[in-house]
């Protein structure tokens, strides 16, 4: 070496032959590879101990990355490194690197220090890192962390990245407060690719804003001792939320995304593709999505008291196409979208969901939706009586041209309505429903007057009433009298001519009584459908 103004390193800094080896390649923008050749070996992941011919201390990487040599003539300087063992702890908190950054295959002895770092682009591919804590670091382009390993947790807290963050087939264990992502705040311009990570504690995303898409395609996030696996209320995606199966770069499951940054190695739980699974609670309240949130193939393994909340979202589109959650509870009160894509195996049973004030415009059922199963899936939602949801489905049905299948949802509507009531009011529902169905099938009305006047002419045929006054009583007619008798209001000048008796008096009375019982049910049943449209 012939002095540090010529590019060469300080001499009191002795630098090792692998350190001396990525000194140079840092100013030719070349690539360091430290790689023995032997895959095993090379496994930053594996139990192989690395000698001392991969070692670079922390302190001459961050020299580098800090104040490091100018770029030799006609190349541009940029840290590449392959296969090294890092030292120490890596510090650059508060500082500017301006090179390109990619660590590929490496292994960290101590945590990474980032906070409020300013960097163009870092990549870390592959990497063994016992912690990386980097809150309010800034990125102009990319910050990717495809397959790292970190045991203590990553922090991102009101971090800015100016293009992507990608964690695809990251693995990421808990910190000591049980968080294995700590990304609360976080800004990505772009797309936040997490596909097929896996994630051990919470992964914690609240009023983050993500520019185009969240894919957490074929992830894991395991929380089931903890209240949740994803906290992530307030977020904000500009398109669409991603909870899908995922797959290699060349399966029908891929999101399109080239090795080496996306998924090219087989999954860990399958050959060519594994679905996103949440073992644990997720929570996306007040959540704003520019597309839709997708959740299918999706599992959620969660316990009793655990919940999938979707509490006041706004999106165009909620595709629930997921696996049936056996136990814990779906939230959607308050949630706002207007295509609600669903099939009837994916919604859980009675007491395992909640749709108080949900909000949407079309249904598009996935398969095999009748309406008797879509009222089971209104009751499982209402374990105690609620009008909305009923009141929401038909104006959806209604909507969409479905009239009959509309008046058959506010129907059951009133006969859930009925178990409230009290005795005096639960049988007048009871007369309501077997004679009109509560005026939504009023057809029910005139064959019900039909028999009733057939009996009455039949009878009145064979027991005519006396005239009240004798020589000013019209023609008799059953036919008229009996009519006369069933229609309210209605006057044929039949029923004051005539003076029944007797057994006579009892069934005009019984007439009389059973055609404001149908007049009025029939004018309680129309006024509701005039109200609602």
């Amino acid at each position: 070496m012939t002095g540090p103004a010529d590019g060469d390193a300080p001499a009191d800094l002795r630098l090792t032959s692998a350190e001396w080896s990525m000194w140079q390649s840092f100013r030719n923008g070349s690539t360091c590879d430290l790689h023995i050749g032997d895959p095993a070996r090379d496994d930053p992941h594996g139990q192989h101990l690395w000698g001392p011919e991969r070692r670079v201390r922390a302190r001459v990487l961050a020299l580098l990355l800090l104040d490091g040599p100018p770029a030799q003539p006609g190349r541009v300087s940029a840290l590449k490194l392959t296969g090294a063992y890092i030292t120490d702890t890596l510090d650059l908190a508060g500082g500017t690197i301006k090179p390109f950054v990619e660590l590929r295959d490496c292994r960290f002895e101590a945590e990474v220090v980032l906070p409020e770092s300013r960097f163009t682009t870092l990549r870390m591919v592959n990497c063994a890192i016992p912690r990386l804590e980097a809150a309010r670091l800034q990125t102009e382009g990319d910050l990717h962390l495809p397959r790292c390993v970190v045991q203590n947790g990553i922090r991102l807290t009101d971090a800015h990245i100016g293009t992507d963050l990608m964690l695809n087939q990251a693995v990421a264990h808990k910190d000591r407060q049980g968080r294995s992502i700590m990304a609360d705040g976080l800004t990505v311009a772009q797309d936040l690719q997490a596909e097929m990570l896996e994630s051990y504690g919470e992964l914690s995303l609240r009023g983050a804003t993500i520019g185009v898409s969240l894919s957490l395609r074929g992830s894991r996030l395991s929380n089931p001792f903890g209240r949740r696996a994803l906290n992530a209320p307030q977020l904000t995606v500009e398109r669409t939320l991603y909870l899908t199966a995922a797959g290699l770069a060349n399966s029908p499951f891929s999101s399109g995304t080239t090795p080496p940054y996306g998924i090219s190695v087989t999954p860990t739980r399958g050959t060519r593709m594994q679905r996103f699974e949440c073992e644990g609670g997720m929570r996306l309240d007040d959540g704003r999505f520019g597309d839709a949130v997708d959740l299918e193939h999706a599992r959620f393994l969660m316990e009793s008291d655990q919940e999938l909340s979707l509490r006041r979202i706004q999106t165009p589109e909620l595709r629930f196409l997921c696996e049936r959650p056996q136990r814990g509870r779906v939230i959607l009160s308050g949630a706002r979208v207007v295509n609600l894509v669903d099939k009837s195996a994916s919604w859980p049973g009675l007491g395992g969901l909640w749709m108080a004030g949900f909000a949407y415009e079309t249904l598009i059922p996935r398969g095999h939706f009748p309406l008797a199963l879509r009222l089971q899936w209104v009751a499982a939602a209402t374990p105690e009586y609620a009008p909305e949801p009923y009141e929401m489905l038909a104006a959806s049905l209604r909507a969409s041209g479905e009239d009959a299948d509309a008046r058959e949802v506010l129907l059951a509507k009133q006969r859930r309505r009925r178990e409230t009531l009290p005795l005096a009011a639960k049988t007048w529902g009871f007369l309501q429903d077997w004679t009109v169905a509560y005026g939504y099938r009023p057809g029910r009305a005139a064959v019900w007057m039909a028999i009733l006047w057939a009996i009455g002419t039949l009878y009145f045929s064979e027991y005519p009433p006396p005239p009240l006054k004798q020589g000013e009583a019209p023609p008799w007619n059953p036919y008229l009298y009996s009519l006369d008798l069933l229609l309210p209001v209605i006057d044929l000048n039949q029923g004051s001519a005539w003076k029944p008796g007797g057994g006579a008096q009892w069934v005009a009375a019984v007439m009389i009584l059973l055609g404001w019982v149908l007049a009025t049910t029939v004018a309680a049943g129309a006024s509701r459908l005039l109200r609602r449209q």
